[in-house]
């Protein structure tokens, strides 16, 4: 089994549903992947994401999206106009839908990241609040699903690993390097 996934299945609900609400705010996503508990791989972890996210209510995906931080970006290098850009953009999106912008980049080069969110920016201000939402809470969902497994790889790596037992079993003494998650 995933080490971490492994310590993620044994940890007090309070703690898997704290790290779960890192890779969605949404409180009604991360309490059901903590009932779930169990998941016998990785795979049915990240399943069982996804069908939450899906199942988020209007409220549930409010409630996310205002836990976002707006960010993006910012490669050294990168010409101050365009950085001028992307913050109008943001703020543009911002105030035409009340939330901020996300976008899962996840299959492009950290060097495409900044023309990807441009062009979704621009993109996506054109749309009908409804049509923004079903597509906001798609690219939440896809988000969520790569926090997840990357928290879930964290956890599975040794420091993490005994920094989460020392948190966990008390009586396993003190850690020296605070867990920290995603």
């Amino acid at each position: 089994m995933h080490r971490g996934l492994e310590l993620f299945n044994r940890a007090p609900a309070a703690t898997a549903r704290g790290h779960l609400l890192t890779c969605c705010a949404a409180h009604q996503w991360a309490g059901r992947l903590t009932t779930h508990r169990p998941y016998p791989d990785l795979d049915s972890a990240l399943a069982a994401a996804d069908e939450a996210s899906y199942d988020l209510a209007p409220t549930d995906l409010v409630e996310a999206l205002a836990a976002e931080q707006p960010h993006g970006p910012h490669p050294l290098g990168v010409p101050p106009a365009a950085l001028t850009a992307l913050r109008a953009a943001h703020a543009a999106y911002e105030s035409r839908f009340g939330h901020v912008f996300v976008i899962a980049l996840d299959g492009y080069r950290p060097d495409e990241h900044l023309d990807q969110t441009l062009a979704g920016l621009r993109g996506r201000l054109g749309n009908a609040p409804e049509e923004e939402r079903v597509i906001a809470a798609d690219e939440l969902r896809r988000v969520a699903r790569a926090r997840l497994a990357q928290l879930l790889a964290r956890l599975g790596e040794p420091a993490a690993e005994k920094a989460e037992k020392s948190r966990e079993f008390p009586d396993s003494g003190p850690t020296d390097s605070p867990y920290v998650p995603v």
